[in-house]
């Protein structure tokens, strides 16, 4: 067999488990987070324009 090839066989009757039972699925909401979160990165917005401004005519 080449690359890439496959036997046909292996193919065929593939049987799938497909009975889930409502103990075997996952819980999203088990780990739920009801806060905030928050970010200072001690630059103002004109700052950080400005820093951009720098970057972009580096390039």
């Amino acid at each position: 067999m080449g690359f890439g090839s496959y036997d046909e066989s292996e193919q065929e009757n593939q049987d799938y488990d497909t009975d889930f039972e409502d103990g075997d699925g996952v819980d999203t909401n088990e780990n739920t987070h009801d806060g905030a979160i928050t970010f200072d990165n001690g630059a103002s917005n004109d700052e950080l324009l400005s820093r951009l401004e720098e970057i972009k005519d580096q390039e």
